[in-house]
């Protein structure tokens, strides 16, 4: 260990952008063991692994940093998958220059980070290739079973855990796929569907029942679930699209980052999609602007460039610093032909019945305000832009649960985020509980996976109080 003076820090290698943006595949190549092993080695096994602290999931990342460094691969995925339902997920897609590695004391010395998400992929990766993950065998099965609304990461977090404890579990989901936003949201070039179905599978060989295609509200009422499970988890993560106040906004060509997304997505998973087909939520041959900073666009931005648009721009009306989208991904953007536009903010989308342009004025930062975020108005200066296909990334929302669910009693508050009791995760109704971005609000993956876990162990311990009551009143 200790080895970061000698070696430097090392990131697999990129394809390089002018051929990684003509596919969808992954764009970085895997490790090979003595490189993992070699970039492991570097950790400091600080006292105090910042590192750690600031893991959503608190992994043990130089535990099994040090086990990978020895060589003792099986061991150390092992020791990560037992923080961390989805390794090979996170491995990819969190955001590590936020969290783990812009957190590590080695990256504060000027070192260099070590790379621990892409440490992580490697370890998981290996273990799917050598068997070494194993489906769920819980050690003895309980007679009360789980309903969870929604086989997004939190959904799937907290099946996997409440199976563990012997419980049945049966997730039920509107998609025709499990997965949620890993399967329609992220593009494969961050994330390979493959990845995702192969961790769905492992949970379906563990006995967790996917029921597909279902719509609480629709085909089955929440009503009807509690009636059927000794407790309920919603799940359903946010994705209703935040709307841009502009002149302009329902023009033909102005279209929404989820239904974009989910259409590329699907047609690489094989389907049928009419919006690609006839061109609506097909970027190929045209001036395309996507409003927004955050991951959303950026995976708006270089699924665009990849579906062969002639242009590519992203509006963001604070800077490149206060982006909330991860900087790498904004790097990779600019490597593949995406042209950034900072400090730029529109308020006309122009054109006939379909957008041809978008106009706006140039925003300047003002000081820290409640948020904790710079403060932004407009400038003198304005902008026009180009554009055929105009992507609003603004964020998301939870949907209306209660009207969707037609139960009244469920408490929101701020957002439509579901309310919740956060010693217990229990909602407003008896032994429905809620987790991930439904109560949060839009997040990360690797937060929707705690929230999961948390939710798990609220309903167990719930579970375990109530037949403990009834023991005792016999």
């Amino acid at each position: 260990m200790l080895r970061f003076v000698s070696v430097q820090a090392q990131y697999p290698a990129k394809r390089p952008a002018v051929i990684r943006a003509r596919d969808h595949a992954e764009i970085h190549d895997a490790f090979a063991t003595r490189e993992a092993a070699a970039q492991a080695a570097r950790c400091a096994q600080c006292g105090v692994p910042f590192c750690q602290v600031h893991c959503p999931l608190s992994n043990n990342i130089p535990d099994w940093l040090k086990l990978a460094a020895e060589g003792r691969l099986q061991e150390a995925y092992e020791l990560a998958e037992s923080t961390n339902n989805m390794p090979e997920i996170c491995g990819r897609i969190c955001p590590q220059d936020r969290l783990c590695e812009g957190n590590c004391v080695i990256e504060q010395s000027t070192h260099g980070a070590v790379t621990i998400g892409s440490i992580e992929k490697y370890l998981a990766d290996t273990a799917f290739e050598n068997g070494w993950v194993k489906p769920i065998r819980p050690r003895a099965a309980r007679a009360q079973n789980i309903g969870i609304i929604g086989a997004g990461p939190a959904g799937l977090a907290a099946a996997e855990q409440l199976r563990k404890q012997g419980y049945g579990v049966t997730i039920y989901d509107r998609h025709d796929r499990a997965g949620g936003l890993l399967i329609y949201g992220i593009p494969n070039f961050k994330l390979d569907k493959s990845i995702v179905q192969r961790r769905v599978a492992r949970l379906e060989e563990g006995g967790i029942e996917f029921k597909l295609g279902v719509e609480i509200g629709r085909d089955l009422s929440l009503k009807e679930l509690r009636l059927r499970h000794d407790a309920v988890l919603l799940a359903t993560g946010a994705y209703r699209a935040r709307e841009i106040w502009v002149n302009g906004a329902t023009l033909l060509g102005v279209v929404a980052a989820l239904d974009y997304l989910i259409a590329s997505n699907r047609k690489g998973l094989g389907d049928a999609v009419q919006g690609h087909e006839d061109g609506t939520l097909n970027a190929w041959g045209k001036d395309v602007v996507v409003i927004g900073g955050g991951d959303t666009a950026m995976d708006c931005v270089r699924t665009a460039v990849r579906q062969g648009a002639n242009s590519v721009t992203c509006l963001y009306r604070r800077d490149r610093a206060n982006m909330p989208g991860s900087a790498r991904e904004v790097l990779h953007a600019e490597e593949e032909g995406v042209r950034f536009e900072w400090l730029a903010s529109p308020d006309t989308l122009d054109g006939v019945e379909a957008v041809a342009r978008v106009h706006g004025a140039r925003m300047r930062l003002g000081v820290v305000d409640a948020s904790g975020r710079r403060s932004i108005a407009k400038g003198n200066a304005r902008f026009e832009i180009a554009a055929q296909m105009v992507i609003v990334a603004a964020g998301f929302d939870p949907e209306p649960l209660p009207q969707m669910f037609c139960e009244p009693a469920l408490v929101t508050g701020s957002g439509g985020r579901v309310w919740i009791n956060s010693r217990n995760f229990m909602t407003s109704l008896d032994d429905v509980f809620a987790a991930g971005d439904i109560v949060r609000g839009a997040s990360l993956v690797v937060w929707a996976i705690r929230d999961g876990r948390d939710a798990a162990a609220a309903i167990h311990a719930r579970l375990l109080a109530k037949q403990d009551m009834v023991h005792a009143a016999e």
